[in-house]
């Protein structure tokens, strides 16, 4: 039976690559910080068709809460064969002479170091050295690492590419344990947060599409096949790939 992991997945894209993966019958974690409400509703929405799914609280930059995450994971569900690198924060949204310092390493430590971690430990149960049997990892990242998020959060698109290098890297230090790394990249898309952003700056919405050659935001859904087609075995021989899921606003 396939596991998957998909930190950071209470609402948005993470909540639907887990209803997608649970429809494709994948056992499902969600994993969530603090959000435990709206992790519950997923749950019951996997559930009420018939899928397997939990929800599980931690802090991915924690690592005495990833390692308590993963154990429960191995009780409840059995140990990964897939993970999402989902959880990740915005920062304050400044210019960089304007930054807050203490949310700017928050935000890395979550976005950048918490998919360390959690590789660290998915690793340890799929890689074949450590008696596994391969697996797929698909770090979430986004179009700001290539257009650099000027005037508003330039620490965020730094810590996602970050991401990307660990993508490639990750990916040839593990081809040879059976486990597959590759990243996705999406850009404006449709969130629960991003909507309500752009009820309340209409004009950042109006800003963001006048650089998206398709001209719309991406629906969860759009983003959340691409991570799947990711995690599947369609695309057995991708690894170190980066597939950017942003209607042209970037490009390698």
């Amino acid at each position: 039976m396939k596991v998957l992991l998909v930190t950071g997945s209470s609402r948005g894209i993470g909540a639907e690559i887990c209803r997608q993966a649970a429809a494709e019958g994948w056992k499902v974690c969600l994993n969530y910080a603090s959000s435990a409400d709206e992790a519950d509703q997923v749950v019951a929405q996997i559930r009420a068709k018939g899928g397997t799914a939990i929800a599980l609280q931690a802090n991915v930059a924690n690592e005495d809460e990833v390692i308590t995450l993963f154990k429960r994971i191995d009780l409840e569900l059995g140990p990964i064969t897939g993970l999402v690198n989902n959880a990740g924060i915005n920062g304050a949204g400044t210019r960089v002479d304007e930054m807050n310092i203490t949310l700017s390493k928050q935000m890395f430590e979550v976005n950048t170091l918490g998919a360390f971690i959690c590789a660290k430990h998915a690793i340890k149960r799929m890689a074949k050295r450590y008696g596994g049997n391969g697996g797929a990892i698909v770090n979430i990242s986004s179009a700001a690492s290539k257009h650099g998020g000027p005037f508003t959060y330039v620490d965020y698109a730094a810590s996602k590419a970050a991401i990307d290098t660990f993508t490639i890297g990750l990916s040839k230090e593990q081809a040879d344990q059976g486990i597959r790394v590759n990243c996705l990249r999406p850009g404006i898309t449709m969130t629960e947060i991003s909507v309500d952003y752009a009820k309340q700056h209409p004009e950042w919405l109006d800003w963001v599409l006048l650089q998206v050659p398709l001209g719309r935001p991406a629906e969860v859904s759009e983003v959340a096949n691409s991570a799947m087609f990711l995690l599947s075995d369609k695309s057995s021989y991708t690894t170190g790939a980066i597939l950017d899921v942003c209607g042209g606003w970037v490009s390698p």
